[in-house]
């Protein structure tokens, strides 16, 4: 049967993706950034799994605010990078896994979770950001991926609670996958940052490094934080890391080891929070 072997929780910040396209991650602004995710990136030759999971949210690329699904998953061979404005990045065509997605979406539906299933969608900075930071520029990403999106854009978002729930449920669907595959769940953006506004640029490094401790050691109890949390402490994009719930609560119930953990401030004006978690 399939498994989940890790999780993989980072900041999916644009600028970041636009500095390694421009050939900027060598400059002394962005070396620390790019330095943090070397670790993560000889991990991950070590550790490629045969599919990801990828937990984002859309920024109104596949979706606009005519239509918005809390949760879409995408079923696509294919996954075009999308244009956010500027041209898609040069970044590869995101191949799907069909028929893992279809299983997971079957399962988690017949457990009341409310999916929308996505056949066609282009991907944005979201999805591909993360895929860079953790293989860097390959000619073809080395493995399939499923994105998942999760509205945080537009309120009402989803529930911390609500979200590892549903980890839990997709964790339900792909161990009951009949194939050997070995399956990473990702879950990204975050960490505190707001984009407009009087407190735009808010960066509150005491309440980002508890997050990221908790979530490794008591993730039921952080699940119970509610919104007001988020937007007080993190700003009002910090809502994004309710999508880092869903990909802890897939993990198994074993205290997980720590591969890997990274803050750094800033990347554009946005605190970069990183961690991979390893089943036990």
């Amino acid at each position: 049967m399939a498994r989940i072997t890790a999780s993989v929780y980072t900041s999916h910040v644009p600028a970041i993706g636009a500095a390694l396209d421009l050939g900027k991650a060598g400059e002394p602004y962005w070396q620390p950034v790019f330095k943090g995710y070397e670790p993560s990136k000889a991990w991950m030759r070590a550790n490629t799994p045969d599919v990801i999971f990828l937990v984002y949210n859309d920024h109104a690329t596949a979706f606009s605010l005519e239509m918005i699904p809390t949760f879409a998953i995408g079923c696509a061979a294919q996954f075009n990078p999308a244009d956010e404005g500027w041209g898609p990045r040069p970044v590869p065509v995101v191949a799907g896994h069909p028929e893992l997605a279809a299983h997971i979406a079957q399962s988690v539906i017949q457990d009341d979770f409310d999916l929308t299933i996505v056949n066609k969608m282009d991907v944005d900075h979201g999805l591909t950001v993360p895929l860079s930071l953790m293989f860097g520029q390959p000619e073809a990403w080395p493995c399939p991926v499923i994105p998942f999106a999760v509205n945080v854009v537009q309120y009402p978002a989803p529930s911390g609670r609500r979200c590892f729930a549903l980890g839990r449920a997709i964790r339900k669907a792909v161990e009951s996958f009949d194939a050997p595959l070995k399956v990473q769940i990702w879950g990204t953006g975050g960490m505190s940052h707001q984009l407009q506004g009087p407190r735009a640029g808010l960066i509150n490094k005491a309440f980002d490094t508890a997050f990221l401790d908790r979530l490794i050691a008591d993730p039921a109890g952080l699940s119970q934080m509610p919104h007001i949390d988020y937007v007080r402490e993190a700003g009002s994009e910090g809502i994004e890391l309710v999508m880092w719930l869903i990909a802890r609560g897939a993990m198994n119930d074993k205290p997980p080891r720590v591969a890997h953990c990274f803050y750094h401030v800033p990347a554009s004006n946005t605190a970069v929070g990183h961690l991979i978690l390893e089943n036990t």
